[in-house]
């Protein structure tokens, strides 16, 4: 092997390592790009929310009566402020029973 065909060799392995570190750059460019970023993050969240549901549904198909119950507190909860003006004019029409009768006498 002659110089020159040493020298040629040696160009082309440094070519060829040149051109692998411009394909990893790209790669790593592409890989941290705000959209694939936020595509990584919307999947993960994604599959975040399905194993909880998953989850959930399992703990639910264990638990039917406390999650019943769970779920009428929290509408207890969630409608306390009508059901309590509901009671309020229940109350009030059931304690104003009064004969419909004139105020005065003659009538």
């Amino acid at each position: 092997m002659t110089r020159e065909d040493a020298y040629r060799d040696a160009v082309a392995r440094a070519d060829a390592r040149r051109a692998a570190l411009v394909s990893s750059a790209l790669a790593a460019r592409a890989r941290i790009a705000p959209a694939r970023l936020k595509q990584d993050a919307k999947a993960r969240a994604t599959a975040t929310m399905m194993d909880g549901a998953a989850y959930a549904a399992a703990k639910v198909q264990q638990r039917p009566a406390a999650t019943a119950a769970a779920a009428g507190a929290l509408a207890l909860y969630l409608l306390r402020r009508p059901l309590a003006a509901l009671f309020r004019r229940i109350y009030v029409r059931t304690g104003n029973r009064t004969e419909e009768t004139s105020e005065t006498d003659n009538g």
